[in-house]
C-alpha cells in the first residue's frame, strides 16, 4: 500500500471513529420510569408546568417510558432540590424550576441554586402584576406610586412566598425607578398567592404583586382590578386593557422564567437527550396553545444557553437584592 493511500485509509478511521463517538454521546436514552419533581403543592404554577410537560411528552411519545410527577413542597424548595442533588448522575429525574432558585439562595433562604444541579432548559417567562380590589380608590398604577411617594408606609402589599422573589420584584422594582424607599414600604409575607390574594380580598392588604397567571381567574371574575403589568407591552386577553408599568411612566419589567434543572453531573449525552426532548415539547401545538391561553412568554433556550443565562441572571438579581438589603449567606 503506497503512502497516500495509508493516509486516506487512516483519515478514514479516524472520521468512522469520531463519527462513533458521536452517536455513541448521543444515544442515551431513559431505560426507566423518569420523574418531574415539583418543588410545590399540586395544583401551583410549578405543579400545573410539571404536569403540562408530562402530558406532552408521553402523548406525543417524545418520552418513551412513563413520567410520574412527584410533588416534594416545603423549604422554598430545599426538598425538592436536596432530593434531586442526591440523584447525581441520573438522568431520570428532572424538575421544574423558576427564578426562586436563585433569589432564595441568594437571600440565604435554600443552600442549593443552579450552580449545585443540571439546567436543562428555560421554557417560558411569566410577567408580574400589581392588583388592587376591584372598588379600591386607586385606579392606577402611577396613582398607587403617587401615593408611596407622599408616604411610603401609606400602603402594603401582600407578598407570596418570600422577599426578593420574582413577586416581591415585581412591587418593587416599579416603586424603586419612582424613588420611592423601600426599605419604608410594607411587605407582610404570604405562603402562598392564593393566600395573598385572600388577605387582599379581606381588606388585610392594600395590594398584591403576582403573576398573571394568579390574577387572571380574579381579573376575570371581576374581585380584583389590575394596575399595571411589568411586561415590554401589553399583553393579550383578559390582560389586553392592562396598562404596562412603561406607558405609566415608570421603567419596570419583571417576570419570573420557568424552566427544568437535573440532579448534579449528568453526562453529555443525558444532557443531549433532555435537549432534544424539550427542543420537540416547544415545537408541538399544544404547548403554543398554553403559552398564548396563559400569557406567557416563549423564551425557550437550550441546556448551555440556559446556564449561561443562569449565571447573568444570578449577578443581577445579586445587585438589585444588595440594594434592597436582602443578600444574606446561607444558614449553616
Amino acid at each position: 500500500m503506497n503512502a497516500t493511500r495509508r493516509i486516506a485509509v487512516g483519515l478514514a478511521a479516524v472520521a468512522l471513529a469520531g463519527t462513533g463517538v458521536a452517536a455513541q454521546a448521543q444515544a442515551w436514552q431513559p431505560e426507566r420510569n423518569v420523574e418531574i419533581v415539583i418543588n410545590t403543592a399540586p395544583g401551583s404554577g410549578q405543579d400545573v408546568t410539571g404536569r403540562l410537560i408530562q402530558s406532552i411528552l408521553q402523548e406525543r411519545k417524545i418520552v418513551a417510558v412513563p413520567i410520574n410527577v412527584n410533588n416534594k413542597p416545603g423549604g422554598g424548595g430545599i426538598i425538592a432540590y436536596t432530593h434531586l442533588q442526591s440523584m447525581a448522575g441520573n438522568g431520570h429525574s428532572i424538575s421544574v424550576a423558576s427564578k426562586s432558585l436563585l433569589t432564595n439562595h441568594i437571600s440565604g433562604r435554600a443552600p442549593l441554586t443552579y450552580s449545585h444541579l443540571t439546567p436543562l432548559a428555560i421554557l417560558f417567562d411569566e410577567y408580574i402584576t400589581v392588583a388592587v380590589k376591584a372598588d379600591s380608590p386607586i385606579k392606577t398604577g402611577r396613582e398607587l406610586v403617587e401615593r408611596l411617594k407622599k408616604d411610603p408606609g401609606a400602603l402594603s402589599f401582600g407578598v407570596a412566598t418570600s422577599l426578593g422573589n420574582p413577586n416581591h420584584q415585581g412591587a418593587a422594582m416599579p416603586l424603586k425607578d419612582a424613588g420611592i424607599d423601600l426599605r419604608k414600604v410594607r411587605t407582610p409575607v404570604f405562603q402562598s398567592g392564593g393566600q395573598a390574594i385572600t388577605a387582599l380580598l379581606g381588606g388585610h392588604v392594600d395590594a398584591v404583586p403576582g403573576s398573571v397567571g394568579l390574577m387572571r381567574r380574579h381579573l376575570e371574575a371581576g374581585t380584583i382590578r389590575v394596575l399595571a403589568v411589568a411586561s415590554p407591552q401589553r399583553l393579550a386577553g383578559p390582560f389586553a386593557t392592562v396598562p404596562t408599568w412603561r406607558e405609566q411612566g415608570i421603567n419596570a419589567v419583571v417576570s419570573n422564567w420557568r424552566g427544568l434543572v437535573g440532579p448534579p453531573n449528568l453526562s453529555a449525552a443525558q444532557i443531549a437527550f433532555w435537549d432534544s426532548a424539550m427542543k420537540q415539547l416547544v415545537a408541538t401545538d399544544a404547548w403554543k396553545k398554553e403559552l398564548a391561553d396563559n400569557n406567557w412568554d416563549n423564551e425557550y433556550r437550550n441546556a448551555a444557553e440556559t446556564r449561561k443565562y443562569m449565571d447573568a441572571d444570578y449577578a443581577e438579581l445579586r445587585a438589585f437584592l444588595t440594594e434592597l438589603e436582602l443578600v444574606k449567606p446561607v444558614s449553616k
